[in-house]
Order: structure tokens, then sequence, then C-alpha cells
């Protein structure tokens, strides 16, 4: 048998952090299934749901991890992960919307409430700020679900929202 478990941490980005984290989580036997990686800022946010053995112990697993160098001053969260581990295909991925562009705060929630007036699901969002010689560039990715029959509405508001407001946007159907 095996427990679920939800494994997060957050800490300073560094060059191996996953590799040192897979590697470990292999050697002990656990069994990853959906990862989620992402650098915010300086920061690197990691969180695995997986199949640990019953022989492992939370507390052996966590004191395997925080004895990795590639953790020093890592918030470490290991909790039972109590919803189902793999999706019923609603969460399957259909398009891919790029926004670019300056400053527009509240844009996020606008384009959110876009999306959901059209019941589309955001699967997956990457947001940056970034520095460039101009000034900021704010550059958002969205992933998301939408129904065929609502597609051509859908991207087209989002397309009208962020062109309203002076912004770049592309989409692609994957």
């Amino acid at each position: 048998m095996a427990t679920t478990l939800r494994i997060a941490l957050s800490c300073p980005d560094r060059t191996g952090l996953v590799a040192a984290v897979a590697g470990r989580l292999f050697d002990l036997g656990v069994d990853l299934a959906d990862t989620s990686f992402a650098t915010l800022g300086k920061a690197a946010e990691f969180t695995i749901v997986c199949d640990a053995p019953d022989s492992l112990s939370e507390a052996d697993l966590r004191e395997a991890l925080v004895a990795l160098p590639e953790l020093e001053g890592a918030d470490l969260w290991i909790d039972r992960f109590r919803l189902p581990e793999e999706g019923d295909g609603a969460n399957a991925i259909t398009h891919r919307v790029i926004v670019s562009g300056g400053d527009r705060p509240g844009l996020l929630t606008r384009l959110a409430e876009a999306f959901g007036d059209y019941g589309a699901s955001i699967v997956r969002l990457d947001s940056q700020r970034l520095s460039e010689a101009t000034g900021l560039r704010y550059a958002m990715r969205f992933e998301v679900r939408i129904a065929d029959d609502r597609e051509i509405a859908c991207l087209a508001t989002v397309k009208n929202t962020t062109e309203e407001l002076g912004l770049s946007c592309s989409f692609e159907r994957l």
C-alpha cells in the first residue's frame, strides 16, 4: 500500500533543486504524480503529489528532505493529499493565451472573470514582471480549458479586453 502525500516547499532558487528533491524521493521509493515548479522572484516553489510507501513515515520523509543542501533555509510542508490524484479530464489544457505589456492594475481579475464568464477553467497561470530598457513589462501565460462551443466568443472577449488596455495578446489551440 501507499500513502498519498502533498509535499510543498519554498526556498531560495538554486541550480539542482528539482534534481536533488526528485532524486531523494526516488531513493526513498516515492512515486511522483502531479508536480509543479516555479520561480517567484528569487524564490522557488515546488509542489508534489506523490505516493509514499507506508513504511516511510512523514517524519522520516521530512528528515530526508531537509538534509539536502539544496533545501537549506526552505519552508517545507508535508501532509496527506485527500483529493483524487488524477483528474477526470476537466483539467486538460485546450489553449495557451499569452498577454504582454505595461502595468495594468486589475488585469488578472478582468481576464479571470472573462474566462469564467465562458465557463473556461484556468489550469495553469504564470505571470512575470520583467525589467527592460524601456521600463517594466508584464507577461502572463494562461493555460486554459475552453469548451469548443465557447472558444470563439471567449477568446474574442479576452483579446478585446487586452487590446482595449493597449496590451498584446496571442493564443494557440493545443
